[in-house]
């Protein structure tokens, strides 16, 4: 067993790819001292997948949300569901995976429709979001911006980030999160990794994304949150630190963050 604690912020483990070995992945990940993980959601119909996963394994929490790239499902009924979900499980500690993604995408102001109710639910429940943004960071730094003003923006976490220094800047200074992926490890990844030596201490999670965008060495094969060590490893090494130090500081601000259990 692992003599130190680490959380991966955002996974997602009910895709088919973990149906014939979950056990396993749970197994590997209890021996790597991953002591809790965020389970993400992708769009309503998981819900009810979710909330067996997360009883099933005591490590496991999980947010309600919708991706952008699953606008188009959003409904009027949508935000009483999310509502419902959120208030009835206390496994839930956070709203989305939510946010906006125009990487080849056209569906914009569908993609806002259904984002800004996500983000109102967040704030009245007092529960953090969980940051989607791919190729969209100014359009919703401005969104973030106007919310603020009127006292409804959440906390939350940009997970995987992808973006550059000065965007990362303006997350931080609306009060949010950064969180480190696999992608963090690729040796081409020169703007994330300024952003991971900058970011400050309180302020960074860590995470796998999995099954997607595995680490290196892993690079290529089915990502999963045992994987997050990896991660941890080479944030310790960019930031000139060790591993020890990078688990201490992530957990406490992924605990910060998602105040599970209480």
């Amino acid at each position: 067993m692992s003599d130190i604690e680490l959380i991966d912020s955002h996974c997602h483990l009910i895709f088919e790819n973990f149906k014939d070995d979950l056990e396993h992945v749970v197994n590997r990940l209890r021996t790597k001292g991953i002591k809790k993980l965020v389970h993400a959601c992708c769009d309503l119909t998981e819900i009810p997948k979710l909330r067996k996963i997360s009883h099933e394994f005591n490590e496991i929490y999980y947010s309600v949300g919708l991706h952008p790239l699953e606008a188009k499902q959003w409904e009027q009924r949508s935000q009483s569901l999310l509502r419902k979900s959120a208030v009835e499980d206390r496994r839930v500690v956070a709203i989305g995976e939510l946010g906006l993604d125009f990487f080849k995408c056209e569906n914009k102001a569908q993609q806002i429709d259904a984002l800004i109710p996500q983000m109102e639910l967040a704030c009245e429940l007092d529960l953090p979001v969980i940051i989607h943004c791919r190729d969209a960071a100014y359009a919703m730094i401005e969104i973030c911006n106007d919310l603020y003003k009127k006292g409804k923006c959440p906390k939350g976490v940009l997970h995987c980030w992808t973006g550059t220094p000065k965007e990362m800047e303006k997350f931080l200074d609306l009060g949010f999160y950064i969180s480190f992926s696999g992608i963090v490890t690729f040796p081409k990844a020169s703007d994330i990794h300024e952003c991971a030596k900058k970011v400050p201490n309180d302020r960074y999670l860590i995470e796998t994304d999995s099954p997607f965008l595995a680490p290196v060495p892993h690079r290529g094969k089915r990502n999963e949150p045992a994987f997050v060590e990896n991660v941890a490893n080479y944030m310790a090494e960019l930031r000139s630190t060790d591993l020890i130090t990078i688990a201490k500081e992530s957990t406490k601000n992924a605990e910060d963050l998602f105040k599970f259990d209480l």
